[in-house]
């Protein structure tokens, strides 16, 4: 049993309580959406917006921790779950997409994205890149082909606010500076979609030498104007799938002698 002294502060997790790869939804109500689909699970830590799980999906081991809403949230996540040994990270949470093709019920795995908030640039000079690890998207796609779900890549914006950052009306109709020109500057740059935490999960990640990605759900179109809670367990059950492939991907790059997991070790 590990020492209280190695116990994370905010999300009260210690070495030994979660496995290697973590997905992380931003609802703690999330938590049951992504263990549902698990072989087992079981709480380990519930503190603030934290809260964790650790079982196993397809016979390997997994957690999933959330993170509340925003990036300052998951930087603190990302940054204690590595501290108890975590070393990648999923991101499977909900998203706006930005073109008319994109379905409500789609899903979005990020290749990389545009730094809208503020927690990394605490961490990085500006002009440092958000990347997905090309072997986290790899699984990601290859889950969501087996599993049979529509998805798109591609760049992801994630913002501080949910309203004025992402060309919402604030309170009593307040429009926020450049609202007016947001959407189709996104588009013309194609970007595919808008969330809250992706680009400071993948800045930290990167930083400390872990890997990440993230898969969202689409729940509005901002072109269409559609909005619905349609298909939220397909990024967990996405995400989950991609951990079991992860896994297996790592014991085929260790048997080949790899530096580091290629197509040719195909699955």
């Amino acid at each position: 049993m590990a020492d209280d002294t190695d116990r994370q502060y905010h999300l009260e997790v210690a070495p030994g309580d979660v496995a290697d790869t973590v997905l992380l939804p931003g609802d703690p109500d999330r938590v049951d959406v992504v263990t549902d689909r698990w072989d087992e699970a079981e709480t380990v830590a519930t503190h603030r917006e934290y809260r964790t799980a650790t079982g196993a999906y397809d016979g390997e081991p997994v957690s999933v921790t959330s993170t509340g809403i925003g990036s300052p949230s998951a930087a603190i996540a990302v940054e204690e779950l590595a501290r108890v040994g975590a070393e990648t990270f999923l991101r499977v949470g909900s998203c706006g997409a930005i073109h008319p093709e994109i379905s409500v019920g789609d899903l979005v795995i990020t290749t990389g994205a545009v730094r809208g908030e503020g927690t990394s640039e605490e961490y990085v000079r500006p002009d440092y890149p958000a990347v997905a690890d090309h072997a986290v998207v790899s699984a990601l796609v290859a889950a969501a082909e087996r599993l049979g779900y529509d998805y798109h890549c591609g760049i992801t914006l994630s913002t501080d606010s949910f309203y004025a950052g992402q060309a919402r009306p604030g309170f009593e109709g307040f429009e926020a500076p450049g609202t007016d020109s947001l959407l189709d500057d996104l588009r013309t740059a194609n970007v595919k979609n808008i969330e809250m935490e992706a680009s400071a999960v993948l800045t930290l990640a990167n930083l400390y030498g872990l890997r990440a990605g993230a898969v969202c759900t689409v729940f509005a179109n901002r072109t269409t104007g559609e909005f619905r809670t349609e298909g939220e367990g397909r990024a967990a059950e996405v995400g989950s799938l991609a951990a079991a492939l992860l896994h297996r991907m790592g014991e085929r790059r260790e048997a080949s002698g790899a530096d580091a997991w290629h197509a040719d070790l195909s699955l």
